[in-house]
């Protein structure tokens, strides 16, 4: 008797969920309620190829190596040497070429040492290595969190991401030609070939009566669960995509350590994200308490100013977008990943997302509850119970 397995959504999570079950023998239904597969892993379509979301991957994470172990990655890009030294960090209003040495010291000396989960990390990097270093170390993170008061977060969950992120050693970021995008169609045609049936243009609105993993934001799965509990913090940042002429001066990547903004090209280690002649860049800047989409869209492009001087006078193309929860779960002081909303629901109904009881950064938490999900469902298929399984 063949073992059945719904999945509800068919971004990152639900890929890689109906992906991970169908290798585990299960007939697969994934239904999708948009016309094409993706989630926030899509991107617009060409000559400009931005992204509705991040678009790299870091390679220290057990979602990379399963990626790798059935050949989705794909090709990778790497910037040119030249464009790759055009890193910088804004301070006080103007660029600099390095971070405060204060930022430094605290990266450089304090290799594995850990931080508490129940104190803000703020406070706890106040009073360790001064409270600029913390303001400084809290808005350089503000490219995985884009929230715009990173410091009030627990220690130990922001301390974490700045090792990942700015720690001495081998860099895991992986920039895949194409983007997620192209990560997507392979996962989707990889899927498709061990069997899964995707329904596009098709929401679900009960339950259905075989296991299943509900793999959408939260929003969505506390409407299909009817369980208000599904609730955990997220980002809120404003979004600029920026093509431009391209110039000598445009910066690769830039921080804003004054009020976390974050810059980086599409196309300098990308090609094919861009036309012959021409920059795509994505800049990010975290909405404050109280401040209008307008107003942070005008900090933004204050911003671009310093990242992307005279863009004004090259721009070729340019979109912007708000994106509130949307940016991966935040834990809060006294919380880590296990206490957001947990995968296995009951009554083989299991979660998958980025804001769930699963480890990893954004849609590394995708990945990784989906492929726990998944084994829970194929456990819950075959009638085994996780005690005896």
């Amino acid at each position: 008797m063949s073992k059945k397995i719904v999945v509800v959504g068919g971004g990152l999570a639900g890929l890689t969920a109906a992906i991970t079950a169908a290798e585990g023998g299960a007939e697969v239904t994934l239904y999708e309620a948009h016309r094409e597969v993706g989630g926030r892993g899509r991107a617009t379509s060409g000559p400009y190829v931005a992204h509705e979301g991040a678009h790299v991957f870091y390679a220290d994470g057990p979602h990379w190596g399963w990626m790798v172990k059935r050949g989705l990655t794909g090709p990778l890009g790497k910037p040119p040497l030249r464009q790759m030294m055009q890193i910088g960090f804004i301070r006080e209003g103007r660029m600099h070429r390095l971070p405060p040495l204060g930022f430094l010291r605290m990266m450089l000396t304090h290799r594995g040492s850990s931080a508490p989960v129940d104190q803000d990390f703020h406070s706890w990097a106040s009073a360790r290595y001064g409270e600029d270093v913390a303001k400084a170390a809290a808005n350089a993170i503000s490219v995985v969190t884009f929230d715009a008061d990173t410091g009030r977060l627990s220690a130990a969950f922001v301390w974490d991401l700045l090792w990942r992120v700015f720690a001495p050693k081998p860099p895991a970021v992986r920039w895949v030609i194409g983007g997620w995008q192209a990560v997507v169609r392979r996962m989707e045609a990889h899927a498709r070939k061990l069997g899964v049936r995707i329904e596009l243009e098709s929401r679900v609105t009960e339950l259905p009566k075989e296991p299943t993993i509900v793999a959408t934001e939260l929003s969505s799965a506390r409407g299909l669960l009817g369980d208000s509990s599904l609730r955990w913090e997220g980002g809120n940042c404003v979004m600029l995509d920026l093509a431009v002429r391209s110039g000598p001066k445009d910066w690769f990547i830039c921080w804003d350590l004054d009020t976390g903004g974050f810059h980086e090209s599409y196309s300098m280690q990308d090609p094919t994200t861009a036309p012959a002649g021409e920059t795509l860049f994505q800049l990010d800047m975290p909405i404050q308490k109280g401040e209008s989409r307008a107003d942070a869209r005008a900090r933004v492009e204050a911003f671009a100013d310093l990242a992307v001087p005279g863009w004004r006078e090259r721009v070729t193309w340019q979109r912007s977008a708000a994106a509130k929860g949307r940016t991966g779960a935040l834990d809060l002081p006294g919380f880590t990943w296990r206490d957001r909303p947990a995968i296995e629901r009951g009554d083989g109904v299991f979660l998958a997302g980025d804001m769930v009881a699963a480890p990893g950064m954004r849609g590394e938490i995708s990945m990784n509850s989906a492929v726990r999900a998944a084994q829970g469902a194929l456990r819950a298929a075959a009638g085994v119970s996780r005690s005896t399984s």
